[in-house]
């Protein structure tokens, strides 16, 4: 077989496996393309109710204070709500911040339509108001939702002195004046007239008569001590005897000594008393 011969079978061949080639590669890409492309699927959701703007304890809610997003079910919290229609008009018990869902544990009972001070006075509990001044106030640092005890000075027995005594402890303070949400401001006081406080009935008609009777003042105490105090009161004596220091000792007076003798027969001896 002659050079030339061998050169054209060689030529010949290679062209064959191109198109072979060609032909494979030209399957393998139309198949690609045949091919759907994927679609990504959005995550499923589900709606909950949310607080727009921050919203103060005791607010009655209304559309514009509240708007709806969209949660995974993972992090929807319990008892939300799905549309604002289902909690309008319903009172808040607890401040609400801002893009913060709305629970049936935030919303005062169903039958609380009012709003304002009703709202955020407990079950069992009563709101009585006291005339307050500057000193009564701690001068103004008594804000709403402290506690405080109350401390009263009346006349007391057939001679009308008059004796101070702890009656009340652990009192809520739910409004200072016309205010029933503390300063946004932190250690912003406010000095005002009358203070609301949350009471029992029968600690409410203790208050009463303290103050009609007496002089009231407020100790505040931390929000965390819990730790029941019993006191007997103090009088005027008492009060004065406080601090005082403790007596001297009194000196003895010299002691005189008495001697007798006394004889018995041929014997004698000496008493002394």
């Amino acid at each position: 077989m002659s050079k030339s011969t061998r050169a054209l079978l060689q030529i010949g061949l290679a062209l064959m496996l191109a198109s072979v080639a060609g032909v494979l590669i030209f399957m393998w890409t139309n198949k690609l393309t045949s091919q759907p492309a994927q679609t990504t699927v959005a995550p499923k959701t589900v709606p909950v109710v949310v607080a727009q703007v921050d919203i103060r304890r005791g607010a009655k809610l209304k559309p514009e204070m509240l708007q709806v997003k969209e949660f995974t079910p993972d992090s929807k919290p319990n008892g939300s709500f799905a549309t604002i229609e289902e909690i309008e008009g319903r009172v808040l018990n607890v401040d609400v911040s801002g893009n913060e869902a709305v629970t049936n544990m935030k919303l005062a009972d169903p039958s609380v339509i009012g709003g304002g001070m009703s709202a955020l006075i407990s079950q069992g509990k009563r709101a009585m108001s006291v005339r307050g001044n500057i000193v009564l106030g701690l001068a103004g640092f008594v804000r709403p939702g402290d506690r405080v005890d109350v401390i009263v000075t009346l006349p007391h027995g057939y001679d009308k002195k008059p004796v101070t005594k702890l009656v009340l402890e652990k009192v809520k303070v739910l409004a200072t004046g016309k205010q029933i949400n503390p300063p946004d401001e932190e250690g912003m006081t406010a000095s005002v007239e009358v203070y609301t406080l949350e009471l029992t009935p029968k600690e409410a008609e203790r208050l009463a008569l303290a103050a009609t009777q007496g002089t009231l003042n407020f100790a505040l105490r931390n929000e965390q001590d819990d730790e029941e105090v019993l006191t007997y009161g103090v009088n005027e004596r008492q009060t004065l005897a406080a601090l005082r220091p403790k007596p001297k000792p009194r000196r003895g007076t010299k002691r005189t000594i008495h001697k007798v003798e006394v004889i018995t027969g041929g014997d004698s001896r000496t008493l002394k008393f």
